[in-house]
């Protein structure tokens, strides 16, 4: 796509497989973003349509308001959020929905997830707060997201699902990994009694 580089565009369409692939995503449910340094303008996942049938061309390019530039598909119905994220989060380039099943199982019941493994700390900077449920698709919804983020890079949607977020669409990848396993393995810690959390202070050194 001439609006924003090929190699972006390829490195959404292969992590947005790799969602699947690795269940963290049910059907065609979801969404995969990056924002071209070059140009600002926002390639999306379409609305409604299975990852593994999608090719770079089958993305949707926006600008920063959510205005169709590019694509012959309708963008995914939470491009208002990504736009406000990107918006408001000068930092990011890349962001990732999806909808992890022990992110999810913690995000029903209310529970932050936090820092029980080491990998959350370093790679997403403490524990994963949980934004109240509303209904996604909208710039108030993105706003609410980014306000709960707090300049993190990830966030659980209450009975919905996860954002992550990154400088590039690996590195927002990787986090949405990072988080499901923390999430995983928080659930099964508060099976066996109170987990340990990690600190700042615990990973380098100092006095918990």
């Amino acid at each position: 796509m001439e609006h924003v580089s090929r190699a972006l565009c390829q490195d959404i369409i292969f992590f947005a497989r790799r969602t699947a692939e690795m269940g963290l995503v049910p059907n065609t449910q979801g969404n995969v973003s990056a924002r071209d340094p070059q140009t600002g303008l926002i390639a999306i996942t379409p609305h409604d349509m299975h990852y593994g049938e999608l090719s770079a061309d089958d993305l949707v390019i926006v600008d920063e308001s959510g205005k169709k530039i590019a694509g012959r598909f309708d963008p995914s119905y939470e491009t208002p959020v990504h736009c406000t994220a990107y918006r408001e989060r000068p930092d990011l380039f890349a962001m990732i929905h999806t909808e992890p099943p022990y992110v999810g199982c913690l995000g029903a019941v209310g529970i932050p997830i936090d820092t029980v493994v080491a990998s959350l700390l370093v790679n997403l900077g403490g524990p994963i707060p949980i934004m109240p449920y509303m209904p996604s698709g909208s710039d108030a919804f993105g706003y609410e997201m980014v306000r709960v983020m707090n300049g993190g890079y990830g966030v659980v949607w209450a009975n919905h699902g996860l954002m992550t977020a990154g400088r590039t669409v690996d590195e927002a990848f990787r986090r949405t990994v990072i988080v499901e396993h923390a999430a995983q393995i928080y659930h099964l810690a508060l099976l066996h009694g109170k987990p340990t959390i990690v600190t700042h202070e615990m990973f380098h050194g100092g006095v918990a």
